[in-house]
Parts: C-alpha cells; sequence; structure tokens
C-alpha cells in the first residue's frame, strides 16, 4: 500500500482509508474489530471516525459510539503508532450541538474525542461542516449563501484555529483538516492560518465518486496550489455504484435500514429518477473494461489530477474482502478517458 504524507503536515497514511460510520449501528464490535484487523493487514493503516457516528440514522444516543468502539480495539490490539485516526467535530445539529463549534467548543470536543479513542492524540481532527452552511448533503440545488456574514465568518474561522494552535502545541492532534467545505471556505481557512499563524488545512473530505464530481473544479484548483488532499467519501455513491439496488433495497442496505426507521430510502437524496441509468452505464463500461465495477470506482478516485485518498466503508467483512481484492487495481489511460466520456454524456445524476 502506497503512503501519502498530508499537506503540509508530517503526517504519512495509507492511500486509502477505512471509514467507520457504521461501527455500532449497521456493523456489530465484533465485526467492526474484524474490518479493522482485515483492512491492517491489507496496508490500510488511516481511519476516519467522527463523534456523531454512527450514522443511519443519527441518534443522539449513540453519538460517539463508532470512537468508543474503535478505542475498545486500540486497547485490545495495542500498536497505537500503527495507524492514523482522523475524527471530526459534528457542526450545527440538534443531535448533537446545535451550535455547531466555536473554539471553546473544540477544546472540549478533542478531549471527549480523546477519552472514547483511548488515545492521547489524534492524527487528523476535522469540522464535520460549516456553521455557516454548506452546499453539501445534496443541499446544491438549492444553495443559497446570502445570509452569510464574511466578517463573522472570518472571526469565527479565527476563533477555531486558535483553538486548534492551542491543541498541536498540547500534543492532542497533528493536522487540521476540513469536510463539506467550499473553495471559497478552504481558501478562507487558509488565509486565516497563515495571517494568525495557525495549522494550515491539509485534508478536505468531501463527496467525490464517478456519480459524484463536484470537487473536479474549483475545489481541485485550490487544492493543487494550496496542497491540500482530498479524503474521498462515497467513493461508491452511497453503495449505488455496487448496483445493488436495482431490484429494490437489500436487507441490511443503508436504504433498507433508513426506511426501517421511517425515512425515505433514498440514499440521502441520491436515488433519483436519472442514478439508475447512470449506475447501469458505469457497470456496462466496467463489463467492456473487463473490470469488477467496484473496484473500477475505486480506483477512479486514486488517478484524479489531485491528491485524493477514497475512504472505503463495509457493513460487513464479506464487503471489506471483496473490496480489498481490488484495492490495487490501477487504470488504463483508455480505461480514463472512457470514464470521462460517459461522465460528459450522463453528468453528475445527483
Amino acid at each position: 500500500m502506497q503512503r501519502v504524507t498530508l499537506g503540509n503536515s508530517d503526517v504519512s497514511v495509507s492511500a486509502v482509508s477505512l471509514g467507520t460510520m457504521t461501527f455500532g449501528n449497521q456493523t456489530g464490535m465484533a465485526d467492526a474489530h474484524g474490518q479493522m484487523d482485515m483492512a491492517l493487514e491489507a496496508g490500510i493503516t488511516f481511519l476516519d471516525t467522527a463523534e456523531m457516528y454512527p450514522v443511519n440514522p443519527v441518534e443522539r444516543e449513540t453519538v460517539g459510539r463508532t470512537e468508543e468502539i474503535i478505542g475498545a480495539w486500540l486497547s485490545d490490539r495495542g500498536g497505537r503508532d500503527k495507524v492514523e485516526i482522523a475524527t471530526k467535530v459534528a457542526g450545527p445539529s440538534d443531535k448533537v450541538r446545535l451550535h455547531g463549534y466555536d473554539g471553546k467548543t473544540i477544546h472540549q470536543t478533542i478531549d471527549a474525542s480523546l477519552k472514547r479513542l483511548r488515545t492521547d492524540y489524534i492524527d487528523v481532527y476535522q469540522l464535520h461542516w460549516p456553521v455557516r452552511g454548506s452546499y453539501a448533503f445534496r443541499q446544491n440545488w438549492r444553495y443559497d449563501p446570502r445570509k452569510q456574514d464574511r466578517q463573522k465568518t472570518l472571526d469565527h474561522m479565527a476563533d477555531v484555529l486558535e483553538a486548534v494552535s492551542d491543541a498541536v502545541r498540547e500534543g492532542k492532534i497533528r493536522a487540521f483538516g476540513l469536510s463539506n467545505e467550499s473553495a471559497w471556505g478552504t481558501s478562507r481557512w487558509i488565509d486565516t492560518a497563515e495571517r494568525i499563524g495557525a495549522p494550515r488545512v491539509v485534508t478536505v473530505q468531501n463527496e467525490y465518486s464517478l456519480m459524484c464530481r463536484l470537487y473536479d473544479t474549483d475545489m481541485a484548483e485550490v487544492a493543487v496550489n494550496e496542497d491540500v488532499t482530498l479524503l474521498a467519501y462515497s467513493p461508491l455513491a452511497a453503495g449505488l455504484l455496487t448496483g445493488k439496488y436495482h431490484l429494490g433495497e437489500p436487507e441490511g442496505s443503508r436504504a433498507f435500514v433508513d426506511k426501517a426507521h421511517g425515512g425515505p430510502g433514498d440514499l440521502g437524496g441520491r436515488r433519483t429518477k436519472r442514478a439508475p441509468d447512470v449506475v447501469a452505464a458505469y457497470h456496462a463500461l466496467a463489463h467492456e473494461l473487463g473490470l469488477d465495477p467496484i473496484h473500477m470506482a475505486v480506483a477512479f478516485t486514486r488517478q484524479r489530477p489531485f491528491a485524493c485518498i477514497p475512504i472505503i466503508g463495509a457493513t460487513n467483512r464479506d464487503q471489506l474482502e471483496h473490496l480489498l481484492k481490488g484495492i490495487d487495481l490501477v487504470l488504463s489511460d483508455e480505461a480514463l478517458r472512457r470514464i470521462d466520456r460517459l461522465h460528459r454524456d450522463m453528468p453528475m445524476p445527483y
């Protein structure tokens, strides 16, 4: 497994990350520990989590459970220096805290995550989503930034970065990252850090896949010029690209669980009218290229013209085993050209 240094930091991680957002809900403790064992054996040392996990659904009583499962694994297995952990503070939410985060909150949430993870330090500490609003989570169709207050936002950034600086000096975190951020927001976080001498942004965790390529233009330009690594979540489009939803909602799947809890089962708005045709087209292309469509989708994210680490996730060990079989796939130039042509003809369906 290749290693990647995140931005201008000294944090080196595996070129693929294991996502853990189902741990403690769809994925039980034993299976979660087994998945982390499997990932480590395959050379994946980078674990991504968040204080609000598990999700689907997010419940106030389960906030922090995923970090606790990882902490139990670390305590049982030992070898903290063999893995890198990224976690996140939640933005405004009625399930965690309404105001999201400020400098004071950051001090508290870092300590809480450290306790749940049973560790002395976090490798990458991320802001799950902005407090000023975001176009993530299927909100890009109706995103309206007109209510934002520029100076208030910049003051907030300085306040948060002061707390991040304190945590770095205390050895509690090694690097700082964003999530669900825009090009403007990422640039301002960088400007503010440089102005006050705070840690620079080294990662941004945004959605990215064959079916969601919002990152390809403005964000990609910021990332390349400012040395920011993309941590790509949902590289399989929340499971759509596996093809498992072509006949409905398989038992235990994300859509199935969502419906069981009274949700719409639409994968956060990803199951649109156009989505099945796009999935079918990518599966047909993979078949023509002699590739597994799941392996093709993950490999695509690793061969972008910007630094990109896909976050792969599975609800069980069988799914993870299949993912790992294709983890070293390298797509040919012809395969990449055909993917781009298909994307042009059938652009983002959600």
